[in-house]
């Protein structure tokens, strides 16, 4: 693959978040590729893996930490690996450009608003975050605005401002997180402008995407990792599928049009509703959403004798867990796609998977974070 020259990041050594900056992207891959190989050889063939042709400004989802410098100005940006040090960043090579620039404009409209920033130790100030979301196909952008508490005097007059210097923002939402953890987001929010979430396309399915909501941050990539999952699941139109940990229904929906019926099961609520949403949007009747744990609604399925065909699991990053994967194997479905953010917990997991009667078929890692030390891996499994 032929890779553009990249600019080196000035803020490398400070922020710590992309562990292979400075490094050539046909380096990185292979690096990758390597770590992969390294973990599943023993159980698979692991596949070459799916890199970028343009891997910066990916990131659709943007974070930003609000907090003041020894001057007492309004700094933004990351935390430094491993602190609650804010290292000040105005643009990012891995972040979407627009969304940057939103933050730097906001940052820049705190003291004509007389808008304090939150500081933690003190628990004093109104800011803490500002998230960006933006769709990649449908060009809609959603404003997070974290404050610590509900009162956010001259809010109108704020969003106003923003708006006409950023027409493009279609959504701004403030969202309320009075705790004292490193939690971003709090329970409460209010819809300041716009319809309160944005959409966007992937594998030609419209999604609806709300503050809370998971949703893959490099959408070029996803479409390759999904497209390459629901392949490996091999359906033919008369199969049931499951999609565990389901979040806005991704996955499910995009598999819906070539199986018989899909089972998403997701424990977060906001995601579930989002889900059903999209199901509606997408004008997909063979598909129902359950708010539950995806485990024990297996456990419940095999009890009553019911059958699935092909399980897609998408864990977090700590992987699954015995009970979840020993609920697998008592469901007993003839395939097993196993999308994975970490090839480590991965292995723990197909190594148990491998002794319950499953057989391993191949590995494909695909590169969905450039620059990081993360790599995305698709395991798929056959029942022997």
């Amino acid at each position: 693959m032929e890779t553009k020259k990249i600019e080196k990041c000035p803020y490398a050594k400070k922020c710590g978040g992309c562990q292979y900056q400075g490094m050539d992207y046909t380096e990185q891959l292979k690096l990758k590729q390597k770590k992969v190989k390294e973990l599943l050889k023993p159980y698979c063939p692991v596949h070459p893996i799916i890199g970028m042709e343009n891997p910066t400004h990916y990131r659709n989802k943007v974070h930003a930490v609000f907090d003041r410098d020894r001057k007492n100005n309004p700094i933004s940006g990351v935390y430094e690996e491993g602190t609650h040090k804010v290292v000040p960043i105005d643009a990012c090579m891995i972040e979407d450009q627009k969304a940057d620039e939103i933050i730097v404009t906001i940052r820049g409209m705190l003291k004509s608003f007389k808008i304090s920033v939150y500081d933690e130790d003190t628990g004093y100030g109104l800011l803490r975050h500002v998230l960006v979301k933006r769709g990649f196909a449908t060009g809609e952008i959603m404003v997070v605005l974290v404050t610590a508490s509900p009162v956010f005097p001259s809010r109108n007059n704020f969003v106003k401002a923003l708006r006409a210097k950023h027409p493009e923002i279609t959504t701004i939402i403030q969202n309320i997180n009075g705790r004292g953890t490193s939690m971003v987001l709090g329970d409460k929010e209010h819809i300041l402008y716009g319809k309160g979430y944005i959409e966007d396309i992937l594998c030609g399915c419209r999604f609806r995407i709300s503050a809370k909501s998971f949703y893959q941050i490099n959408p070029v990539q996803t479409e390759k990792l999904y497209a390459k999952a629901i392949e490996l699941a091999h359906l033919t139109g008369k199969e049931t599928v499951i999609d565990a940990y389901c979040g806005i229904g991704t996955i499910g929906l995009i598999a819906a049009p070539h199986a018989k019926q899909v089972i998403g099961v997701e424990l977060n609520r906001d995601a579930v509703r989002d889900a059903i949403t999209n199901a509606k949007r997408n004008q997909t009747k063979n598909i129902r959403f359950f708010c539950a744990d995806a485990g024990q609604f297996m456990v419940d399925m095999a009890d009553a004798g019911e059958k699935a065909d092909v399980v897609f699991l998408d864990p977090p990053r700590s992987g699954s867990d015995e009970a979840f994967l020993e609920s697998v194997v008592r469901l007993g479905p003839e395939r097993v796609v196993y999308i994975s953010c970490n090839p480590v917990t991965q292995e723990r997991d197909l190594r148990f998977l491998c002794g319950k009667g499953y057989r391993a078929v191949g590995a494909w890692p695909v590169d969905l974070f450039p620059f990081t030390g993360h790599v995305e891996n698709i395991c798929e499994f056959v029942r022997k």
